[in-house]
């Protein structure tokens, strides 16, 4: 089995290919320039995640929506449904910029986090 990525970790963008026999479950990278590379392509094919940014609504009238992010990249699987809970959500201010919103995503670690402050 063969799998093409272009890896994201920097601005070079490498071209990479994973493969791996059909009895072994573990990937051989070729083409990236570095050993980031080679984890990126790993890590997409056996867990990808991805930093999630979006907006809940507020009470300001200055500021009708807050910019909100997971502190670090969450498993794919969850995020259709983080992102429907936080367009559900309505947060009152005042509210300071690494604040938590939510703890500990589908129990990963992860949290949800204001990206700016808001005052009155």
């Amino acid at each position: 089995m063969e799998k093409k990525l272009i890896c994201i970790n920097c601005p070079i963008g490498c071209h990479l290919t994973a493969e791996r026999s059909n009895d072994s479950d573990a990937w051989s990278v070729t083409g990236n320039r570095c050993p980031r590379g080679e984890l990126y392509a790993r890590n997409e094919l056996t867990d990808p995640r991805r930093v999630v940014t979006a907006t809940v609504r507020c009470n300001s009238e200055l500021m009708p929506r807050l910019p909100v992010r997971s502190s670090e990249p969450l498993p794919k699987r969850y995020i259709d449904a983080l992102l429907n809970r936080l367009y559900d959500m309505e947060v009152k201010i005042p509210v300071k910029r690494g604040e938590v919103l939510i703890a500990n995503v589908e129990n990963t670690g992860i949290d949800v986090i204001f990206s700016c402050d808001c005052g009155k």
